[in-house]
């Protein structure tokens, strides 16, 4: 089976990108490129490595796409999440850095940003920038065993790609069970559910990327640098 490559944190940055693409060109399997998220951020225009994204020259990986925290806060700001209103707008400095981010993106790339989805589900993984509770949802290696489970579940899937916190790691609930107490008119009732093996896998961000394969389960932490990352693994 052909192996994944999972990015997130591009911020904008075209010359990153290319370095990426020309890394995992040389590892051989890779066929998938996931993109989680935060493509765009004030600090740079963006709008080179969006038109890449959207139209990738010949030999690129095709970019599987889904929008990321920043991306949510630019739709925002443009109206398309209803009466909500920008995180970041709640910050000391949040309408400077709002109208930055709007500077940093063309409108041309608005509706496409709009039209990406919140995750994808891959086999039995679940891919998405933050989790199945928020895009802004920050999954790290000290995260609560019963709240992995709970983002796990909510997508029925084994295995959990998340890219939020910017870090790698792969945490693993390794089984157990479940029990859980009804107590209603007829009575009390008491259940036990089996929890299957399980992971939560923070891909890294930016120049740090992951490298997954879906056949033996394998994952490597990399960076463009060219040095795999240190596998983080926990037991939860």
């Amino acid at each position: 089976m052909e192996r994944w490559a999972l990015v997130s944190g591009l911020r904008g940055d075209l010359d990153l990108y290319e370095r990426i693409q020309s890394e995992i060109k040389k590892q051989r399997g890779t066929a998938h490129l996931f993109v989680l998220g935060d493509m765009i951020s004030p600090d740079r225009n963006c709008d080179a490595l969006l038109m890449r994204l959207r139209q990738p020259k010949r030999g690129d990986l095709q970019p599987n796409c889904v929008y990321g925290w920043w991306e949510e806060q630019l739709l925002v700001d443009y109206g398309y999440r209803g009466n909500q209103k920008p995180d970041v707008r709640n910050k000391p400095d949040g309408a400077s850095t709002m109208q930055h981010l709007r500077e940093a993106v063309s409108q041309d790339h608005i509706n496409w940003l709009a039209s990406l989805q919140f995750g994808f589900i891959e086999l039995d993984c679940g891919l998405i920038h933050g989790s199945s509770a928020d895009v802004g949802d920050s999954l790290q290696e000290t995260t609560s065993p019963l709240i992995l489970l709970d983002r796990l579940t909510r997508l029925d899937v084994n295995r959990l790609f998340t890219a939020r916190s910017g870090r790698q790691f792969r945490l693993q609930l390794t089984g157990g069970q479940i029990q859980s107490k009804v107590k209603d008119h007829a009575g009390e009732g008491q259940s036990n559910q089996a929890v299957p093996k399980r992971s939560v896998i923070g891909i890294g961000s930016g120049a740090n990327y992951t490298v997954y394969n879906p056949a033996s389960d394998h994952i490597k932490f990399l960076s463009v640098a060219g040095r795999s990352g240190r596998s983080n693994l926990g037991f939860g």
